[in-house]
């Protein structure tokens, strides 16, 4: 089982930048896939970015040239940096991890609040 604890949220301006961690501990593997998902206030938690243990990513379209996602696979870390926010970006993020060779993410932090106002 991995645990992961998520820092960095907050409140920020239109336009403002934040930067989300994620700190993974317990049995990690190389090979494993990080990832931001995010939930809006009555709508689904989706996906924000993803990493693989290599460093390919994947963005959503709403995202692409504003957030960036690494890794810091040493320290069992992965990082979103989020510039241009827009008041849309509003939601709980939360990190996630997904074992090599697995669909599902199977490991979910406790989320961290991003706020945007205009």
């Amino acid at each position: 089982q991995v645990a992961l604890v998520e820092s960095g949220g907050g409140l920020v301006q239109a336009g403002g930048s934040l930067r989300l961690s994620c700190a993974a501990s317990g049995r990690t593997f190389i090979g494993d896939t990080m990832g931001w998902f995010r939930q809006a206030p009555g709508k689904a938690r989706r996906s924000v970015a993803t990493i693989t243990w290599r460093g390919n990513t994947y963005y959503t379209d709403s995202v692409k040239g504003r957030f960036t996602i690494s890794r810091d696979n040493a320290k069992n870390t992965v990082y979103l940096q989020m510039n241009s926010l827009k008041p849309e970006d509003t939601a709980v993020y939360y990190c996630a991890y997904r074992l090599p060779d697995r669909v599902d993410f199977g490991s979910w932090g406790q989320g961290t609040q991003v706020t945007v106002s205009s």
